[in-house]
């Protein structure tokens, strides 16, 4: 007998569609932010987005792509060379909240999703020096 309970947060959200659009929408704010932008090497942010798309796409249950093309995610490791300060943690989770306004999702799915992402954007930050 089939649980049909056992949908994974990434098929209750939309699956790929609702990730991808999630970081398209992210990623036009970093576009113009003066503190993060810099941060990426890239001048197409194309590539970082589609990055994000597959972490997500992985964390909330869907394909481990992310894994099988990066290895482990290591967040804390791979933004160790930026200067991550409470301005820049900010300055993300105001672009992060904009683009999870635009997915429509229902008052829990979003409660649940913006408390991952308040609290990975913290463990994101790796100094206190302006």
């Amino acid at each position: 007998m089939t649980n049909l309970n056992s949908n994974t947060f990434y098929d209750e959200v939309g699956g790929r569609a609702t990730f991808e659009k999630l970081s398209v929408e992210f990623y036009e704010g970093i576009a113009n932010d003066p503190v993060l932008k810099p941060m990426y090497p890239e001048d197409d942010l194309g590539p970082a987005t589609e990055r994000l798309t597959m972490f997500f796409e992985q964390y909330w249950g869907g394909p481990s792509t992310y894994s099988e093309q990066r290895g482990h995610p290591r967040l804390r490791m791979r933004h160790m060379p930026f200067k991550v300060n409470p301005d820049a943690r900010d300055r993300w989770l105001t672009h992060m909240r904009a683009a999870v306004a635009t997915l429509g999702l229902s008052p829990l799915h979003e409660a649940t999703l913006w408390d991952y992402l308040e609290r990975a954007a913290q463990a994101m930050v790796n100094t206190f020096e302006e």
